[in-house]
């Protein structure tokens, strides 16, 4: 066994990929702390925000709720996980969202030691899935219909991410990397997005991004793109590439989010926010090589980069608990600093265009499962 995988090490060392992750990546990372210690050196203004406690109460309205409501998917492990707990300490009914049911319950039972008095509740969700996400509003709703809560959100952090190293298709036919990272986190903001704009107070979505956006340049956002179907096409499946993409569209759909919300006029009841918690130690590289993935965290902790998640979940936590006018901003290095993100990711039309291709893709989906659910009935 460890002749093979020394052996699956050494290939992927030779490959592209290892390179891009390896130096690229490594890189990229630099250049964000950079950004940071050059606002510090040369900014006039500050690039900072302060935590905020959740409001149980509408600043127009007085309408109360008995408690803010977030929802974390990726929540059985590593920085969802860290947050789930955090935010629990912090007032929310956390909502942990994961595809295992076993894990979610050995989430709750550690947050539960953690925080005795915390308020948790778990689904499992396929992000993957078109089908599973709308299962996943229809149980919510009925949920907090039968706690007597108000019928909405007040955060949601789409933290669900992975990194795979070979090519795997959704029950949509999407790769299952884009679909996971950038497509499922799409999908379930635009299927709570109502959810949200019902919140008698301020609501947000945290959008849990990447320094690795950074070196993805000249990209398309055509569905074939988006979908991750021309990557199906490639002999050799390029991880890395696929990576940065997702989440460059992640940031994409952030600020394009943001500036479509800010033309409605309940524009200060819903805020979009990205994080990027920077190299944390969690388990999103179980798929690389072992021997690869065990030397990439030991260069990381001698460059003095790599993050426990209960560090790295910072920046996620500045996000959520940012005043409420804080919006279309990217939070990195915690301490609620922010920096500016690559520019391609400022793109509007590229936005625009990604906005598009991913709407499209949203109505053929609800539209499919319309025919689906007429057919079997």
């Amino acid at each position: 066994m460890a002749v093979k995988d020394l052996k699956k090490a050494l290939q992927f060392a030779c490959s592209v990929e290892f390179w891009r992750m390896g130096v690229f990546w490594t890189l990229s990372l630099i250049l964000s702390y950079l950004h940071l210690f050059s606002q510090r050196l040369f900014s006039r203004k500050s690039e900072s925000y302060p935590r905020c406690s959740p409001l149980l109460r509408s600043p127009t309205t007085a309408t109360t709720i008995k408690r803010a409501i977030c929802i974390i998917t990726g929540a059985t492990s590593g920085l969802g996980a860290a947050a789930a707990c955090a935010l629990s300490r912090e007032g929310f009914y956390v909502v942990l969202v994961g595809r295992s049911s076993d894990l979610l319950s050995k989430g709750i039972s550690h947050i539960k030691k953690q925080n005795k008095d915390a308020h948790l509740k778990a689904f499992q969700v396929d992000l993957s899935s078109f089908q599973s996400i709308l299962d996943f509003k229809e149980s919510l709703q009925q949920w907090l219909l039968d706690s007597n809560m108000h019928s909405s959100i007040q955060l949601l952090i789409n933290n669900a991410g992975i990194l795979a190293t070979t090519c795997r298709l959704t029950a949509e036919g999407y790769d299952q990397m884009m679909g996971t990272n950038y497509i499922g986190a799409f999908l379930l903001t635009k299927v709570l997005q109502p959810l949200l704009e019902n919140s008698p107070i301020p609501s947000r979505v945290v959008n849990v991004t990447s320094f690795t956006h950074r070196n993805v340049s000249g990209v398309q956002v055509d569905k074939e793109t988006v979908s991750g179907e021309c990557c199906s096409k490639s002999k050799n499946y390029p991880c890395a590439h696929v990576y940065g993409y997702s989440k460059l569209c992640l940031l994409l759909f952030t600020y394009e989010l943001h500036r479509q919300l800010d033309r409605m006029e309940k524009s200060h009841q819903v805020s979009v926010i990205a994080a990027d918690p920077g190299a944390v130690e969690t388990n999103i590289m179980r798929e690389v090589p072992c021997y690869v993935s065990e030397v990439a965290l030991f260069v990381l902790k001698l460059l003095g980069l790599l993050q426990s998640p209960e560090d790295g979940v910072c920046s996620i936590l500045d996000a959520a608990l940012a005043p409420p006018e804080t919006s279309g901003v990217y939070f990195f290095g915690g301490k609620g600093r922010t920096i500016n993100s690559s520019s391609l990711s400022y793109d509007t039309q590229l936005s625009k265009q990604l906005w598009a291709t991913s709407c499209d893709m949203f109505l053929e989906l609800q539209l499919a499962y319309k025919s689906s659910s007429i057919a079997s009935s």
